[in-house]
């Protein structure tokens, strides 16, 4: 038997690491979790003992430990977004998981196009929070108020719109340059070899993860179909009620209009304007996110493609990432990557 598989064998513990390294427990502890007030010559003894104890967090030990359960918040956009209604109910969903891992999980609504606001929430939230994942702007104000949560002590994700100049522990979402790429391909695909126009309609560029599909996409579309005329982006804040305004002034303004990409959510507002003209059968709809009405869509022939991200995956994985740096467990990087889905009506599942 191998001193590895050897159940007599002892494992490192904090307290040794907190003496090899000549410093407190409490001590060790703050630098583990990344924690601001440690000298850093005291880092650097720590960060050398675990190296040389070969030291790994007990997992289990650190649960048992916990006086209290690890509380998340979840900080979302506010409004009527289906998406977001799907992320929901999937941590709905994870209750019996929460409940043996002992986490607490709440959701806090914000309107996430305001920054100020948004940033004035996740600042309050350094009391109630040990881990806060948002799903909001890329802007210096929310930027300014994840560094101050993260200097706080309090773990950070980012959600499906990351903001990666912040000091935000990790981002789980899809590849967004990717998928604006794939989103081109499809549509120029669908569109065929005559030249015409396209519409762009994101729900705002200063959300991180359309400004990437937006860039995306204008990349493959410039390079490989130079035939077809991408108009200037419009910005529909999600809203299916102005979305379906902005695709009416498409249709009335451009009798060229051969597609539409929907980079955002509110597409039963597009799909809503393009059954009234009607030019559904005439103009190609792709967009994201397999909603119920997007599948609806599919099936009738409005939409022609979905680009989805699996919304249960994103919930698991923020979870597990938030706990694992609560008990210092290792971070598996292939089970945490989110996938790009494609859907046409052929494949719906």
């Amino acid at each position: 038997m191998t001193a590895a598989s050897d159940p007599s064998s002892v494992r490192p513990t904090l307290s040794d690491v907190a003496r090899e390294a000549r410093v407190s427990l409490a001590t060790a502890d703050r630098v583990l979790n990344n924690r601001a007030g440690v000298h850093a010559k005291s880092i650097a003894r720590v960060r050398e003992a675990v190296a040389r104890l070969g030291y790994r967090p007990d997992p289990a030990a650190a649960r048992l430990a916990r006086s209290r359960p690890h509380r998340v918040c979840f900080v979302l956009p506010s409004g009527d977004n289906p998406f977001v209604a799907q992320l929901q109910a999937e941590l709905v969903a994870s209750r019996v998981w929460l409940e043996d891992h002992r986490v607490s999980a709440v959701i806090r609504e914000v309107d996430v196009f305001e920054p100020q606001r948004l940033a004035d929430l996740l600042r309050g939230l350094g009391e109630e929070c040990d881990t806060v994942v948002v799903m909001g702007l890329d802007h210096p104000q929310v930027q300014s108020a994840i560094d101050h949560l993260v200097e706080h002590g309090c773990g950070v994700i980012t959600l499906v719109s990351d903001v990666p100049r912040s000091r935000r522990h990790a981002y789980v979402g899809i590849d967004n340059v990717a998928a604006g790429r794939t989103a081109a391909t499809l549509l120029g695909r669908f569109a065929g070899g005559q030249p015409g126009e396209v519409g762009v309609i994101a729900g705002s560029l200063s959300l991180r993860d359309h400004a990437e599909r937006n860039l995306g996409f204008n990349q493959v579309m410039s390079s490989e179909y130079p035939h077809l005329t991408v108009l200037p982006t419009l910005q529909g804040k999600d809203t299916s009620a102005l979305n379906e305004t902005l695709a009416r002034q498409l249709l009335m303004q451009h009798p060229q209009l051969r597609a539409i990409y929907s980079i955002g959510a509110g597409n039963q507002g597009i799909s809503a304007a393009l059954k009234a003209a009607p030019r559904a059968d005439k103009v190609v709809f792709v967009g994201h996110e397999l909603t119920p009405a997007a599948r609806a869509d599919l099936l009738d022939g409005t939409m022609d493609a979905v680009i989805n991200q699996d919304a249960g995956h994103e919930i698991r994985s923020t979870l597990r990432q938030a706990l694992a740096r609560a008990t210092h467990e290792p971070v598996h990087a292939d089970q945490e990557r989110i996938r790009i889905d494609i859907y046409v009506k052929d494949n719906l599942p």
